[in-house]
């Protein structure tokens, strides 16, 4: 293995400790984003967890208001996002300082950011992808492994990191998997130059899911995560509650039979996708008996609810 020289996501951010609090469709917010940046990390929200352009242009500017931390926007930039170059344009005026591309090709992105010195950071999840937005000139890799909420990766932490830092020449942060100091340790180690955390920061008080959900975070644990593909078309990480059990996490025949028709696809993954997303908004914040509550193996290591400022502490 070549010797890691990258440079500390601490030095790319200019930020206190190599952390970002991951983008979690709509469970960041904006007092989350502002108590990263006061606790010496970084957080990162979805373009998508706000419904108008105005809403998102408004709360970018209020979180520009209450700290002084760098904050990234996470843009899906594949042609399901019809918002995509509207997100994008806002982003470069509100001088966002890092995107993170997820679910498609971010050469539109990293060509419209160059200019204007906003980094961007790529999700990726194999060598293949990483050295094709490595061509296009993407500022860091998130290296997403198999422990990763939401859309996770094939593979380990522990294969995936070094392969990247050998075959690449950019850094590489870590997401998935970690819920404690010791964890962020070891890939450091492997050669990640940061990491991305979700999961554990559900249960904070600046959260604003229900008590239900962030108490999920705390008392279920990595066993209890299992992969549905009835949220967004693709296979999801959720807790494995009484009520995912009796629906299961597989498709049914007829939708499975129509995502194989070529000019169907698109559109029942669409389908797909909205029906996913309202029933997770429902379970995320009302108490509900159906509840779908998506979150990563990084829950393992919760065991209260607490403040940001406390769990960036804790893992220190």
């Amino acid at each position: 293995m070549k010797e890691n020289s990258s440079p500390s996501l601490c030095d790319i951010l200019d930020i206190k400790y190599p952390i970002i609090m991951a983008p979690m469709f709509l469970v960041s917010n904006q007092d989350m984003l502002v108590s990263a940046c006061e606790s010496g990390i970084t957080g990162c929200i979805p373009a998508l967890n706000f419904r108008t352009d105005g809403e998102f242009r408004a709360a970018i500017l209020n979180i520009r208001s209450r700290s002084k931390g760098p904050i990234g926007v996470n843009l899906i930039v594949n042609k399901s996002n019809i918002k995509f170059q509207q997100q994008l344009n806002s982003c470069i005026r509100l001088g966002i300082n890092y995107i993170i591309t997820s679910l498609g090709s971010p050469e539109k992105t990293i060509k419209a950011c160059k200019p204007y010195s906003i980094k961007v950071f790529c999700d990726v999840v194999d060598v293949l992808y990483a050295k094709k937005v490595e061509a296009l000139g993407c500022d860091a890799l998130i290296a997403v492994n198999k422990d990763a909420g939401g859309h996770c990766g094939p593979l380990p932490a522990s294969e995936l990191i070094p392969l990247l830092v050998k075959e690449c020449n950019i850094p590489v942060i870590s997401a998935g998997g970690i819920s404690n100091g010791y964890q962020m340790k070891e890939m450091m180690q492997l050669g990640a130059c940061g990491i991305s955390m979700g999961s554990p920061f559900i249960a904070t008080n600046e959260s604003k899911v229900s008590h239900a959900y962030k108490q999920a975070i705390v008392d279920y644990g990595a066993k209890d995560i299992v992969l549905t593909e009835k949220l967004s078309g693709s296979p999801c990480t959720v807790i494995n509650t009484p009520y995912v059990q009796k629906i299961g996490t597989k498709r049914n025949f007829v939708e499975t039979l129509l995502s194989k028709n070529k000019k169907l696809k698109k559109f029942i993954k669409m389908l797909t996708w909205y029906k996913g997303t309202k029933k997770l908004e429902k379970a995320a914040f009302s108490t509900t008996y159906d509840s779908v509550w998506c979150a990563g193996p990084s829950i393992e290591g919760v065991k209260e609810i607490l403040p940001i400022k406390q769990l960036v502490e804790n893992l220190i």
